[in-house]
């Protein structure tokens, strides 16, 4: 059996750990490295000379675009597998143009991202379903604008009536990023207005795929988890399309939820200070920071909130740690669907 050298590079000792415990179950797969910034990626590529190498670009001292190139023509034979948090479509296809052989999203299943492995050393080429769906445009059909996720939200949020200021509150963002993000939506719909870019998201609703977006806001979908509880719940978690897929959830679950975003322990922590939450769904990989740490200081600051963690590389340390530092409970994110959360609202609420 033919054995493949792999190095793993990510800032976050809490993902590494998560896939080197997931690629345990390939035999055929060695990992003889570890490393957690820039200067230590070439240093162990010299080192090592592995066969693939397995990397989150955004770490310190690395600047992705430049960085791969120069590793893809030092090491030609590498097979280069980004597996990254980041799903915007400019993003996404400026690596990929730089000539990788796979861009998987973290918050994919573990049998994903073996598959993904897999499917790069054999030499084929593996981009993330999700991102699939948006990168290839069907046959015979027109390509829609390439609009990022936050495009598309903004969009769906003009189609709902929302002001700029309603629009920064639910959003967590000031009036001017709003501003901005708009101008340059304006600017890639080609259209002068509010009014012009919600005729033509009207008109186009299906290309620009703004169906997820609006669904969640219909009545009727699931039946309420309590109709007249008021919830209100605080989404840790440094992915804003994940944070935004909880929350369709969530609305499902108890539309009367009030719902409250944070990307780092900072943030969560000065949303507590302001705010009388009752439950936290906090992601394991936060920031500088692992979501355990960010669960120990959320239980020390309001010791009756309940606090549940996810992770989408769960691992029964991270478990044991966990629910020692006070979660009410640990849950793997490719098993987080609705029916999941309701139980889980059931359960500890």
């Amino acid at each position: 059996m033919q054995r493949y050298r792999i190095l793993l590079a990510d800032d976050h000792a809490v993902v590494r750990a998560g896939i080197s415990n997931a690629l345990k179950e390939l035999p055929e797969l060695e990992i003889v490295g570890e490393v957690s910034d820039g200067r230590a990626v070439w240093a162990a590529l010299a080192e090592t000379r592995p066969d693939a190498l397995l990397i989150d670009v955004v770490m310190p001292n690395f600047e992705p675009l430049l960085a791969i190139k120069r590793i893809r023509e030092l090491y030609p034979a590498l097979k280069i597998l980004i597996i990254s948090a980041h799903d915007d479509d400019i993003y996404v296809q400026g690596l990929l143009a730089t000539g990788v052989d796979g861009y998987h999203l973290k918050d994919q299943p573990l049998s994903d991202l073996r598959l993904a492995v897999q499917q790069v050393l054999a030499g084929r080429r593996w981009i993330s379903h999700v991102l699939l769906d948006r990168l290839l445009p069907r046959p015979g059909a027109a390509r829609p604008p390439l609009l990022t996720l936050r495009q598309r939200e903004l969009l769906a949020l003009l189609q709902q009536g929302y002001d700029n200021q309603t629009i920064a509150l639910r959003l967590g963002l000031s009036i001017k990023t709003v501003e901005n993000h708009l101008t340059r939506l304006y600017r890639q719909l080609n259209v002068q207005s509010r009014l012009e870019a919600v005729r033509y998201a009207q008109q186009h609703a299906a290309e620009l795929a703004l169906a997820e977006w609006t669904a969640s806001a219909a009545p009727g979908r699931a039946e309420p988890f309590d109709d007249h509880q008021r919830i209100r719940i605080l989404l840790v978690d440094d992915n804003a399309r994940y944070r935004r897929q909880l929350q369709r959830m969530v609305g499902k679950i108890t539309p009367q939820a009030v719902i409250y975003e944070a990307e780092t322990t900072r943030a969560a922590l000065l949303l507590l200070d302001e705010l009388p939450l009752q439950l936290a769904l906090v992601d394991v990989v936060l920031g500088d920071e692992d979501g355990i740490r960010c669960t120990q200081l959320i239980k020390a600051r309001a010791p009756r909130m309940r606090v549940v963690l996810m992770s989408a590389y769960p691992d029964r340390e991270f478990r044991q740690r966990g629910l020692a530092a006070g979660a009410s409970a640990f849950l793997d994110k490719k098993d987080v669907d609705v029916a999941t959360l309701r139980q889980v609202l059931v359960d500890i609420m």
